[in-house]
């Protein structure tokens, strides 16, 4: 099975965007149309938020698209179902981004076998410790062929960075500073020594810095010093605002890539 997310960064090492979007939000049923919407609309990965009712690592505009989620009836069951043809349609890498405890109460090693079934790439789940997805789940993840994608802070020592390098496929997911998603304080999101350090180890797998990428300033700063950006936060908000999703998506991304260049 060809691994998308490999694949994806092979043909696009720099400049890449991947937009963070909460299942079941706006409402129930926008989980595909937001797919093939932000495809359509040159985004270059997507991860699907699987909303969960203590989200540690998000910051207020995640977590209240979560809650308004799962008061729509997102469910992963649910959000499976939706997702049944989805490889019928696009081909774009899919990463499902969530928290541990849903996925261990489906069952991890169903979670995985069905995931792959549906052709989703990988998964992020931020409070797996990579001790146990080296002992406990690294080999059905293998198995099914899932990247699992770690992230990593300013303060993640170097001899952590190089497990987590050595143990994980796709991509590390750097995290811009030590807050929650949606952090906008100040402008930028250079934090210049710490990429930098993270550039100079020479690790296997490129590096998407994510949280607080929010306009295309903290987006082409973000690619500067790494393969692409994530935007969550700002994304969700375009979503929450009135009017046509189509528009309101097209109108933000393209806010976002208005002055890259090739």
């Amino acid at each position: 099975m060809t691994n998308r997310i490999k694949q994806l960064f092979a043909q696009k090492p720099k400049g890449l965007l991947s937009v963070y979007f909460t299942a079941g939000f706006p409402n129930l049923e926008d989980t595909v149309p937001i797919i093939l919407e932000l495809e359509k609309n040159g985004v270059d990965l997507i991860e699907i938020g699987m909303p969960f009712s203590d989200p540690l690592a998000d910051g207020p505009t995640i977590q209240q698209s979560s809650e308004a989620a799962i008061r729509n009836g997102m469910t992963i069951p649910k959000l499976f179902e939706q997702l049944k043809d989805i490889r019928q349609h696009t081909q774009i890498p899919l990463v499902l981004m969530g928290y541990l405890n849903p996925v261990m109460q489906y069952g991890v090693e169903r979670f995985l076998q069905k995931a792959s079934e549906l052709g989703i790439d990988g998964l992020i789940l931020p409070d797996l410790p990579l001790s146990d997805y080296v002992r406990e789940y690294k080999a059905m993840f293998e198995q099914y062929g899932l990247s699992n994608i770690f992230l990593i802070t300013p303060q993640t020592p170097e001899q952590r960075i190089r497990e987590i390098d050595t143990h994980t496929n796709g991509f590390i997911y750097m995290v811009s500073s030590a807050s929650v998603t949606g952090s906008t304080t100040g402008q930028s999101v250079v934090n210049t020594a710490y990429f930098d350090r993270v550039n100079g180890l020479g690790l296997r797998n490129p590096g998407v810095i994510g949280f607080g990428i929010h306009n295309n300033e903290t987006f082409t700063q973000a690619c500067n010093h790494a393969s692409g950006a994530i935007i969550g936060s700002a994304f969700i908000k375009a979503l929450s605002k009135e009017g046509s999703l189509k528009v309101n998506i097209s109108t933000f991304i393209q806010s976002i890539r208005q002055k890259e260049t090739a």
